[in-house]
């Protein structure tokens, strides 16, 4: 049942201007009696206990063409934007990095292959024999669908990416899947350096208590990494890419994935996420310093960053 106002992610929302496809600043919240404990799937509002289970869905049937539709909806675009984040991320030997909403792999593949390339470094410039020096680091793949997960595996088998030993039989950096909640990781307090999360915050329930959980995890001087579509500055920009993402993207879905509907969500979620400056503000709130974002490709994509002090 519809009331006059709802609130989505700690956001309050009125039902007659979300159903115009508005979004409002975080700061625009009241209180009222008159609440339902609703969130947004896309355009639509739903109990925030079955957004879980629909975003799930979604990915269920996305996961076997996840990765060919990303490249073709973005015309290859999005391997630029994330071999973009390795520069961001300050590798350095013995790192523990997890990569959240990361199932097929494609962070958490690059994460290794530069931590791998700084241990390997490290020790070829040291005097310390074979397997002696720092502890290999770790990168940890979590996502909530077990199917993404699933190809993220099959991914790792096929590039060899399991094997930790280089050719000499030096120890190397590990990767590990596991299936998780973003809102409350299976991981220790303090025990990550690292943390992304990278298209894939704008499929959580809650963004403040993702954000929150995600600092309970990382070590205090943690870094925290998210990347997301966001909002486009430029108005000839943003009316061609309104018009290709509205007009064209679920047309792709159907055509490539036979999945029009996920699709014409995953959209329409990109609308409903906060902008740079609000989401900047749920990061703060959630207790994270030095807080910056940098926009790519003129705001399309935003590359937000924190630390847990």
């Amino acid at each position: 049942m519809l009331r006059s106002n709802a609130r989505f992610g700690g956001k309050l929302i009125r039902i007659s201007s979300f159903l115009k496809h508005e979004r409002f600043s975080s700061k625009q919240v009241a209180e009222s009696a008159d609440y339902l404990p609703i969130t947004s799937f896309g355009f639509k509002e739903v109990d925030k206990e079955e957004k879980e289970g629909m975003v799930r869905e979604v990915f269920l049937k996305v996961a076997p063409t996840y990765d060919l539709m990303n490249d073709i909806m973005s015309a290859g675009v999005h391997r630029i934007w994330k071999d973009s984040i390795v520069s961001k991320l300050g590798v350095f030997p013995g790192m523990i990095h997890v990569d959240v909403a990361g199932g097929t792999g494609d962070i958490g593949f690059r994460s290794l292959s530069a931590l791998r390339a700084a241990e390997t470094s490290a020790r070829d410039s040291s005097f310390h024999a074979p397997n002696v020096g720092p502890k290999p680091g770790r990168i940890i793949i979590c996502d909530i669908n077990s199917h993404m997960l699933v190809e993220g595996k099959r991914r790792a088998a096929h590039l060899d990416l399991t094997n930790s030993t280089d050719r000499q039989g030096n120890r190397l950096a590990t990767i590990n899947f596991k299936e998780g909640n973003a809102e409350n990781l299976p991981l220790d307090d303090g025990s990550v350096d690292l943390y992304t999360i990278v298209f894939g915050l704008r499929n959580v329930t809650d963004t403040l208590a993702a954000l929150k959980d995600a600092r309970r995890v990382l070590k205090p001087g943690g870094k925290l990494i998210c990347m997301e579509f966001s909002s486009v500055r430029n108005e000839s920009l943003r009316t061609f890419y309104e018009a290709y993402s509205f007009g064209v993207i679920p047309l792709m879905g159907e055509l490539i994935a036979q999945d029009e509907r996920s699709y014409q969500y995953l959209v329409e979620s990109i609308r409903m996420f906060p902008r740079q400056v609000e989401l900047e503000e749920i990061m703060r709130e959630a207790g994270f310093k030095c807080v910056a974002h940098e926009n790519l490709t003129g705001g399309v994509v935003a590359l937000h960053s924190g630390f847990r002090i």
